[in-house]
């Protein structure tokens, strides 16, 4: 996802170690196989995930990163650097939304501290550098000083280990409140307030990030520098702290969007404590919620696994606050308010609403319900739900995504829910446009509610997507106006409208293209083009984004064989392409055409659904070959392993999702297409204490020949939602040839032609 059209406390539980014979149990805890550093080694031209190392809480409200890149680079951290200018507080969901709420933080040696990024910046080495979830330690070469940080969830603690060949009066600790009319100024004796404003929009007026900064020992000296530019001030300041016996300096650092008074509350949460003492902390965090899924198999499949799972479990960030008197509160970047209750913030529904909001519905319920309240709070705040926040409204994609996220929390019990507040809150974002946004609401919500579609003549880009996407985020409206007892008048509109997707399906093409507000087919047009009708692919990859009518494709397109002939030809097509539309080849375009796999763009979104669309045309066995050929091929552990944006979770959630051996096709249904299991064993822990146990035969070869669900032959293509939650045992006999396994008309997951 990006913007070019807009320019592992618990280790395993006895009873799972029990079960692993010494050769296979892991030599060591779940969260440290996880490589932060995963998908870092990226630029603008080529994404291998277009990451940084974010070193946080699980979904916690500030995160930390080394930044090697310049000040307000959305690339603040690349693998192929050598130097660091710093260490930075950071909100940053994507390089191409960039960050908010920063600031930065450098211990360094000399008889004057440097304050440009520049000179400062110190080189340093990956052989000398560990990033761990909860932690990162590095070598800073030119000051001989090595720096350590763990976060909790609002603050962090740095431990610093500065050059004993330099005297105490050279050792200096460098704040940079970065520009954008910042503030800094000492407090008292020991303590440092600021203010950041920096941000890449998504804010109201009045907008700030207000830190604190903590020493353990006395600051003996402060030397100051205030740079002006077209933003306000930009502050920087360096202390040298007195003498101390200690081989070691401690500070601890906090911050809040609502209130200073808040900052030193959150500082609370680190204040007197030692680096030691909150990494462990940290560490037990992070193998909790990582241990909800326990596998075991080879030490790179679980360093790849473990490192997805991570990356899901970092967005949508908290964006709440807890007050002195224990109260969740939170700033609204909305209304500019403090308001009660939870909201959630830098995720864009356009990538995640595929797999990361429905893995987290699945595996954290408890985070998922604590989600879908916030986005309530959004909806009373700003009169919308968000599509891309980063804090608040960002244009950003398109859709109306949030419909499906919602949705799929109602009808899991998710959160607490008003029905009528959502229906409201549900029509209302389908049937407006909002004033300033273009991507929240729905841009042409008034020719798509009369035509049944989106022209590609009235100036509206990315026409055919909007179309495709609204016809079924208005199947999920229709899912969550029949639980909430709607009339029959809505239900009839909205089973209509979520058909619409019928209306771009040219049947002399054989694929969905964009339509003229008289009715004909846009021309010229060429299936090959990216953009333009489409968002960031073409229409080989978006015709089959028809979520919850598979098998109304299939009809489309001629029935069965015709229709797995068509997704068999996304793999043996030549990598071609048109850019035209971009003017130069976007690198979502570069990286499929390097993968070696014909036309199919994991690398991006759109078509991530695609593989297991097999089973729903009778070739199970299909999808089972090119699910597990991706996971082999284009994933890994290394700085290079992802095959192009990571996305906020959602490339990885595809990752863990299918490493299960399922994928929800249709996000807000409860039911997931299967396709093939990675480990030999998973267990999956579930609300109430229930366990379901995920077992295969063999994990060489990845073609199902047959299924047991607790004992009893499972014969389906797909699982369900309500079945899995009551655990028990999942086994899967592999083989190395395909087999009848799931080939029966009456094996496919839904479809809503055939409810």
């Amino acid at each position: 996802m990006k913007k070019h059209l807009r320019h592992l406390g618990l280790a395993l539980g006895l009873s799972t170690a029990l079960s692993l014979s010494a050769q296979q149990a892991p030599s060591t805890s779940y969260v440290d196989l996880v490589n932060p550093l995963v998908g870092t080694q990226s630029d603008f031209t080529l994404s291998s995930g277009n990451t940084y190392p974010i070193i946080s809480r699980p979904w916690g409200m500030n995160s930390w990163t080394p930044q090697t890149g310049k000040m307000g680079d959305g690339w603040q951290y690349s693998y192929q650097a050598t130097k660091i200018r710093g260490f930075k507080q950071t909100h940053q969901p994507s390089p191409w939304i960039n960050d908010y709420g920063q600031f930065s933080l450098l211990p360094q040696t000399g008889k004057k501290p440097l304050f440009d990024e520049d000179k400062r910046a110190s080189w340093f080495s990956h052989k000398a550098e560990e990033a761990r979830p909860y932690t990162y330690e590095v070598y800073l070469a030119d000051y001989d000083t090595r720096v350590r940080l763990a976060p909790t969830e609002r603050a962090v603690v740095f431990e610093v280990e500065f050059s004993k060949q330099a005297p105490a009066e050279e050792r200096w600790i460098l704040i940079d409140a970065f520009d954008s009319d910042s503030e800094l100024q000492q407090k008292d004796s020991r303590t440092l307030v600021g203010i950041s404003r920096k941000h890449s929009g998504g804010v109201p007026r009045g907008f700030a990030n207000y830190f604190v900064v903590r020493f353990t020992q006395p600051i003996r000296s402060v030397v100051r520098e205030v740079r002006r530019g077209k933003g306000g001030k930009h502050a920087l300041l360096a202390v040298n702290l007195s003498e101390s016996k200690e081989p070691t300096t401690t500070f601890y650092v906090a911050s809040s969007f609502i209130s200073p008074e808040q900052a030193m509350t959150n500082l609370q949460e680190v204040n007197h404590r030692s680096y030691t003492e909150v990494r462990a902390e940290g560490r037990a965090v992070w193998e909790k919620e990582l241990s909800r899924i326990a596998v075991t198999d080879s030490e790179e499949r679980m360093k790849t696994f473990y490192s997805c799972l991570y990356r899901s479990l970092l967005f949508p960030r908290r964006f709440y606050e807890i007050s002195p008197k224990g109260e969740v509160l939170h700033y609204s970047p909305y209304s500019g308010e403090v308001r009660p209750g939870y909201l959630y913030t830098d995720t864009g529904y356009w990538d995640t609403f595929r797999a990361l909001m429905p893995l987290i519905h699945l595996v954290y319920p408890e985070e998922g319900a604590k989600m879908a309240e916030g986005l309530m709070n959004a909806y009373r705040e700003s009169g919308f739900f968000p599509e891309w926040a980063s804090p608040g409204h960002r244009d950003c994609m398109v859709g109306n995504n949030s419909a499906s996220v919602i949705t799929d929390a109602y009808l899991k019990g998710l959160g607490k829910i008003d029905p009528k507040e959502l229906i409201s809150a549900l029509l209302h974002g389908a049937n407006t446009e909002h004033p300033t946004i273009r991507s929240t609401g729905r841009l042409g919500y008034k020719y798509y509610n009369e035509l049944g579609y989106i022209p590609s003549d009235i100036g509206i880009n990315e026409h055919a997507a909007r179309t495709l996407e609204y016809a079924y985020d208005d199947w999920c409206i229709l899912q969550a106006l029949k639980k909430a007892g709607a009339g029959e008048a809505d239900l009839a509109l909205y089973r209509q409208r979520a058909l619409n997707y019928r209306k771009l399906y040219d049947p002399s093409l054989g694929w969905m293209r964009g339509r003229k507000k008289d009715g004909s087919f846009q021309s010229p047009f060429s299936v090959f083009k990216w953009g333009d009708a489409f968002t960031e692919g073409n229409s080989l990859h978006y015709s089959w984004s028809v979520f919850h009518d598979i098998q109304g494709l299939i009809d489309l397109m001629g029935g069965d064989k015709a229709f797995t002939q068509k997704l068999d030809s996304i793999f043996t097509l030549p990598p071609i392409f048109d850019d035209s539309y971009y003017g130069f080849v976007i690198h979502e375009i570069r990286e499929m055409q390097i993968m070696d796999m014909g036309n199919y763009a994991h690398g991006n979104q759109p078509i991530q659904h695609m593989i297991y669309l097999y089973d729903y045309a009778g070739e199970p066995w299909k999808a089972q070959h090119w699910v597990r050929r991706v996971m082999d091929k284009l994933y890994s552990d290394r700085p290079d392993g992802y095959c192009g944006d990571e996305d906020n979770g959602q490339t990885s959630a595809w990752y863990v999702f299918s490493a299960l051996g399922f994928y929800p096709v249709t996000p807000a249904l409860g039911q997931y297409a299967i396709g093939t299991p990675y480990f030999r064993e998973v267990r999956l822990r579930l609300p109430e204490g229930r366990e379901l146990l995920i077992k295969a035969s063999e994990t060489k070869h990845p073609y199902i020949q047959s299924v047991q669900f607790n004992g009893k032959s499972w014969d389906k293509t797909y699982l369900d939602y309500a079945e899995l939650l009551k655990g028990g045992t999942l086994s899967f006999t592999l083989g190395d040839q395909p087999s009848r396994w799931g080939t029966q008309p009456d094996a496919r997951p839904y479809s809503f032609s055939r409810e």
